[in-house]
């Protein structure tokens, strides 16, 4: 205690130097008498650091001595009355108690009936007695659950009082700190004002921390949900995804061993002293196995059934309480039930190994996504192991990328933020696509896609870990959700109104119109670029969630999955790029499905986007799919074949990929069939009629570039293949924003378009000897095409031609004689 008192002395003293000091305004003597008792603070926190060390000794001192876990856990059986139970006891039928009867007349009858009742009452408490032998289901049960706890008012009891003490702490916690505040100087109010919310945040997440595995889920999925608790106290909740304590190894080993029914080094040569990872319900450890594999060894936490399915019951019973106080019709223990489902099932680390290998075999097309390779013969209910994924999670991009970690120069740092920056928007860039393909290619979901689930390889992978439970959808939900997403992009609010009642997310009965109403008043101020919604998804799902509360929307599980994810998704982008936008991401693969996938549903999405009820084409949406599908580069793998060769200044060089090159390697394709079914189902006379407005100007200058680049290579074919050109020229074409140096290609016969067979091409020839049917009566639109025509057709030649002595200068000139750069206007194309 010497310490102590040596730091009471110089408190001392430092009151005293404040008697001697000068003196100053009432307000900061006030100030100083009030706040100053560092010194004292530190003497005492000094204190009790050294009573913690202490005492912590001692009780490991008498752990040992006295062995006080085992006697923990007997005497955590003998409360939980395991030693009653028989996991070999047979279904009961349910038993009422015995009613009384009294039949008889005489005494001999009184007593026969007697006699009768104390038999049914001993059959009646031996039944009991077996619901008490009777142990916790492995699977969900609502009712068997309710049997089982019947039987332990005093477990559900003393949760209760644990539950109710630990929130009433939070609550005094909460209360003392704004005295706290009250009695800092104003600048400490201030910045506190800033960081309360946090705070907040960060007594919920001891709390739940101290309350166990159950309420740490709980947390860690409402931390993925910004839009509903605040960014402030989601940002100290999704701590709990790295700050779960471990629980011991030699805990971890002895349950390996039970499992795999052998010492641990009969299956591992190495497995490390410390886990790597701990998790609400489980922790990891890396080993190696006996032929030099490297794993990720999951051991499940101790008791951890009992622990979850009574959090479970105990909710169960706080929800049936606030459906009656509330006077709810809808039954609100159902999503306790839901919940307890996916919670228990999560226990089964067979189950676990099962999902995992279905969902990389259901996503094997996919290069970009990696699932590990399970280990079936070491894994058990609960010990599951895995293949080792090395990477890096969101969190350490979102460190690196921030500067969080200082290495070296500052030149090597900045390299490094912004190798970080790229690396964490590719990962977000490809968890949304890898989202995209679990709702619309496989209806397979990764039911908990929180970032600590996340891993980017060295290889540019996107790694999923935890397949604890996956979410399966039904088809028609598919669909429904394709064309949810192109009204929302649309703003067809009516249509989307009818897809969300096609996903069973509003109810029979609903008044559609005042849903549709208030969609349009809640997300029709939304703003649009280049046809997409300039707005984050996260407040777009916060109106929707709004609307969702206001009709009692129905929310499926897969809705509420993808809904996060794509959410949480947005978050992790935007600390690489604040301007990110989940739907500009996500759109150009909505496109590619709905062009290249020939299925009743997408043609009928198609068409509601690109006609109008009269089968006229709303030219404006039409621009708008082709100019977004044109960035797709899957897209431009189906249209372009690894056989076909490309000159260099094929726009698709820099990026960049024509809206008419688009149409016109679509159309050719066994992938164009969606498209070629479009234009035979399109009204010819109203598709010309849009070709020749002035909103079309932007293709006819794309198919005017077309035309020139065939007319081009016509010439060079006419005039031989021996015309040597240069690579020191280019020739650079201005046509608006659209500014690209088209660098030729040594082989000018190198085949750009094959336009022979796209003339040649049968069904063209039908689709347009189809759309010119109709015209051919109509004798002003057809002379307004024949014009439009003939001024693309001149202006590709003069292009074409311009091209071409670009190209003889450089071969009879020389490229010392020959200009080095050509600029020819095409704007007017």
């Amino acid at each position: 205690m010497s310490i102590s008192l040596a730091s009471a002395s110089t408190s001392i003293t430092a009151l005293r130097s404040i008697r001697t000091t000068p003196k100053r305004s009432k307000r900061s003597q006030q100030a100083r008498v009030i706040g100053d008792f560092s010194h004292f603070g530190d003497a005492v926190r000094k204190d009790m650091e050294f009573l913690k060390k202490r005492i912590s000794k001692g009780i490991g001192w008498a752990n040992q001595t006295f062995r006080l876990p085992q006697v923990s856990k007997t005497l955590d059986d003998v409360l939980w009355l395991r030693n009653l139970e028989d996991p070999r006891a047979a279904e009961l039928e349910p038993c009422d108690w015995p009613q009384p009867s009294y039949p008889g007349l005489t005494g001999a009858d009184l007593l026969t009936a007697d006699l009768k009742a104390l038999e049914a009452y001993a059959n009646y408490f031996y039944h009991m007695l077996k619901i008490w032998l009777k142990p916790l289901p492995e699977v969900y049960n609502p009712q068997d659950v309710a049997d089982y706890f019947n039987c332990r008012p005093h477990i559900v009891g003393l949760r209760l009082l644990e539950v109710g003490s630990c929130f009433l702490s939070a609550v005094i916690r909460i209360r003392t700190s704004r005295i706290r505040k009250f009695l800092r100087s104003d600048l400490e109010k201030d910045f506190d004002g800033d960081i309360s919310q946090y705070n907040f945040g960060m007594i919920l997440k001891e709390t739940v921390l101290n309350l166990g595995p159950t309420f740490i889920k709980v947390g860690q999925s409402l931390s993925t949900r910004p839009d509903i608790i605040g960014s402030d106290i989601s940002k100290a909740l999704s701590e709990l995804h790295d700050q779960i304590p471990p629980f011991p190894r030699s805990i971890a080993m002895k349950i390996i061993e039970e499992e795999l029914g052998s010492p641990v080094e009969s299956f591992f040569s190495f497995i490390s002293e410390e886990p790597v990872a701990a998790a609400s319900f489980g922790q990891v450890y890396r080993g190696s196995t006996l032929d030099g594999s490297i794993v990720a060894v999951k051991v499940q936490r101790p008791n951890l059934r009992h622990v979850v399915v009574r959090d479970i019951y105990i909710l169960r019973i706080g929800l049936g309480l606030l459906q009656k106080i509330a006077k709810r019709k809808s039954d609100l223990r159902l999503y306790a039930d839901e919940l307890g489902k996916g919670l228990v099932g999560e226990l089964d680390y067979t189950l676990e190994a099962a999902n995992a290998s279905e969902f990389q075999e259901s996503h094997s097309l996919f290069p970009f996504i990696h699932v590990p390779k399970v280990f079936r013969h070491l894994s058990r209910k609960r010990v599951l192991t895995m293949e080792w994924m090395v990477g890096e999670s969101p969190t350490d991009l979102i460190s690196l990328s921030t500067g969080s970690s200082v290495d070296g120069s500052s030149t090597h740092l900045d390299r490094q933020k912004l190798d970080a920056k790229w690396r964490l928007l590719d990962l977000v860039n490809k968890g949304v696509e890898a989202t995209l393909v679990q709702l619309l290619e496989t209806g397979i979901l990764h039911a908990d896609p929180h970032p600590g689930n996340l891993r980017y390889t060295s290889s540019g992978q996107i790694g999923f870990l935890d397949f604890g439970l996956l979410c399966r959808m039904e088809r028609k939900h598919q669909f429904a959700m394709l064309a949810s997403i192109v009204h929302i992009v649309n703003g067809d609010w009516q249509s989307l109104v009818h897809s969300l009642t096609e996903m069973d997310v509003v109810r029979p009965g609903t008044n559609t119109l005042r849903v549709t109403m208030d969609l349009e008043d809640a997300l029709g101020e939304v703003e649009f670029k280049d046809g997409i919604p300039d707005v984050k998804f996260s407040r777009v799902l916060g109106k929707i969630w709004s609307i969702a509360l206001k009709y009692h929307f129905r929310m499926p599980p897969y809705y509420t999955l993808v809904l996060r994810s794509l959410a949480s998704l947005e978050g992790l982008a935007i600390a690489g790029d604040p301007h990110f936008k989940t739907f500009e991401a996500a759109y150009p693969f909505v496109i590619q499905k709905l062009l290249t996938e020939n299925s009743v549903a997408t043609r009928k999405i198609l068409h509601s986007v690109v006609f109008n009820k009269k089968k006229e084409f709303q030219w404006q949406r039409l621009s708008l799919f082709l100019r977004v599908g044109a960035t797709r580069k899957g897209l431009q793998q189906v249209i372009a074949p690894k056989t076909e060769t490309t000159l260099d200044y094929l726009p698709n060089r820099v990026g960049v990929f024509d809206a008419a090159n688009l149409v016109l390697r679509l159309l050719r394709t066994n992938n164009g069939v969606v498209l070629r079914r479009l234009l035979m189902t399109a009204d010819g006379a109203s598709l010309i009629r849009a070709f020749v407005s002035k909103e079309a100007s932007f293709f006819r200058h794309e198919l005017c570039r077309v035309i020139t680049d065939a007319l081009y290579q016509w010439m060079c074919e006419a005039l031989g293949r021996g015309i040597p050109v240069t690579r020191s020229s280019q020739l650079r074409v201005a046509g608006g924003s659209d500014n690209r140096e088209l660098e030729p290609s040594s082989g000018l016969s190198a085949t750009i378009y094959d336009y022979q067979s796209f003339l040649k091409d049968r069904r063209l020839k039908v689709i347009f000897s189809k759309i010119l049917d109709p015209v051919r009566r109509d004798p002003v639109l057809m002379l307004r095409l024949c014009w439009a025509s003939f001024v693309m057709l001149v202006k590709a030649s003069a292009l074409a031609c311009q091209r071409m002595l670009v190209s003889l200068s450089e071969a009879y000139l020389g490229p010392v004689l020959a200009p080095k750069r050509f600029a020819i206007s095409a704007s007017n194309s």
